[in-house]
């Protein structure tokens, strides 16, 4: 038996509530379970408990045995002393009051049935598995499991609103320069997803958007500030860009990050760092206010026009500065924007109309559910268990379900969990 466990089944009432007595013979009535407490104090507040015919109000502290009360020196802690039950698995002591009455006493096992231990036990099985319900989540109503998607989709969503929120503070509040940030990250995908980043980060917006209008310059700010500019390469392209950025270094006291912060390793072409920013480059020539537009539109046709963007001619017969290559438009392909919408432009979206005190967000669910399904070894797997996704808004609750439950083991925090431990 673990404490969490005890918890989850005083929470949600998974015990015979009919004759319920304390140890020391006083009949219990449970008329409310109480609030759960995460911060520190007794594990469950503003409880309603009849003992014996009389209604108490106060709080609820779960312990494995009664003896914990004095483990944890409950007894010293004022914040105890509003305790009305202590629910315990195990009753091997009294526990005591300061004016040295008996605090009542619920000992669970009593009441709890054999079923749902066994229950637990099966879903905590020491085998390894790659999600602990892996051989049960079938059995699993399709309500439950629909409901809980939607659930973990929107609690995805604040999530990354969060992340973007710390953003938006360094950016003092300019949305149009968060989304810029925000964007660049995901230009770099996982393996320059930082690199981008602290590079969009080393330099004003302002600087940006004063250049925008000059592809070159667009380009040697980007490139330059990546520190991709250092080397001595013999070619007219690159030596424009070196011209361009040293006048921009000087004009706005530009400081470039390091260049072994980029990578090349392990990239298809297409990937390169040097294609992406040049793509980055061209959607910001095409577009000066772009979180303008992008709050604007709603339908996924219009994001694919915005996002219709290739690199510059230079790019279109090389990957790297040095190297020539067979001639080819290298523009954002559909897949690619799908990510920027899971990833950047669809939370945006979000966390801008809640800032706006939206509290109706279909506009973002038809958004993300046009998008097709994510392909990953996540996704994958849960195909496998026969749990198959439609769109982006299932795969990615899938994505929060497998990485802030599955694997942290929060069965008991989990809709489809408690759903397989109820008797």
């Amino acid at each position: 038996m673990k404490e969490n466990l005890l918890h989850f089944i005083w929470k949600l009432k998974l015990f015979s509530v009919n004759n319920l007595c304390s140890t020391l013979g006083e009949k219990i009535q449970i008329i409310s379970v109480g609030t759960e407490n995460f911060n520190s104090g007794p594990d469950f507040l503003n409880s309603k408990i009849e003992i014996n015919g009389q209604l108490w109000a106060g709080n609820v502290e779960i312990h494995l045995n009664s003896s914990d009360w004095y483990v944890h020196q409950h007894e010293i802690d004022e914040n105890y002393d509003s305790v009305i039950l202590h629910v315990v698995w195990n009753h091997d002591i009294d526990v005591f009051r300061k004016n040295n009455n008996p605090i009542s006493t619920l000992e669970l096992k009593e009441f709890v049935s054999v079923e749902l231990l066994d229950n637990y036990k099966q879903l905590f099985n020491k085998k390894k598995h790659w999600i602990n319900c892996e051989n049960s989540i079938e059995t699993v109503g399709s309500f439950t499991i629909k409901n809980w998607i939607e659930r973990l989709y929107f609690e995805r969503l604040e999530q990354k609103a969060n992340y973007f929120q710390e953003v938006l503070n360094t950016t003092n509040n300019n949305w149009e320069a968060t989304l810029f940030v925000l964007l660049a990250k995901n230009f770099g995908l996982k393996i320059n997803a930082d690199a981008f980043l602290n590079t969009a980060l080393s330099f004003d917006f302002s600087i940006l958007r004063k250049v925008a209008h000059n592809q070159y310059q667009l380009e040697a700010l980007l490139f330059g500030q990546a520190g991709l500019l250092g080397e001595n390469i013999e070619n007219e392209y690159f030596k424009q860009l070196q011209s361009d950025y040293n006048y921009l270094k000087v004009k706005f006291k530009l400081v470039s990050i390091s260049k072994n912060e980029i990578q090349f390793f392990r990239l298809r072409p297409n990937n390169f760092p040097t294609i992406r920013l040049s793509q980055l480059a061209s959607l910001y020539y095409k577009f000066q206010n772009l979180f303008s537009k992008i709050i604007e539109i709603e339908h996924l046709v219009d994001f694919y026009a915005i996002f219709n963007v290739s690199t510059s001619q230079f790019w279109e017969t090389h990957y790297t500065f040095n190297k020539e290559s067979k001639k080819s438009t290298k523009k954002l392909t559909k897949s690619f924007i799908d990510l920027l919408l899971i990833n950047t432009i669809i939370p945006l979206k979000f966390m801008y109309l809640k800032a706006l005190g939206a509290t109706d967000y279909t506009s973002v669910i038809s958004l993300i559910e046009q998008l097709k399904p994510e392909k990953n070894t996540i996704i994958s797997k849960f195909n496998e268990l026969i749990i198959k996704s439609n769109n982006a808004f299932e795969t990615q609750a899938l994505l929060q379900l497998k990485n802030e439950y599955c694997s942290k083991q929060l069965c008991l925090q989990c809709a489809i969990g408690k759903e397989l431990l109820k008797p």
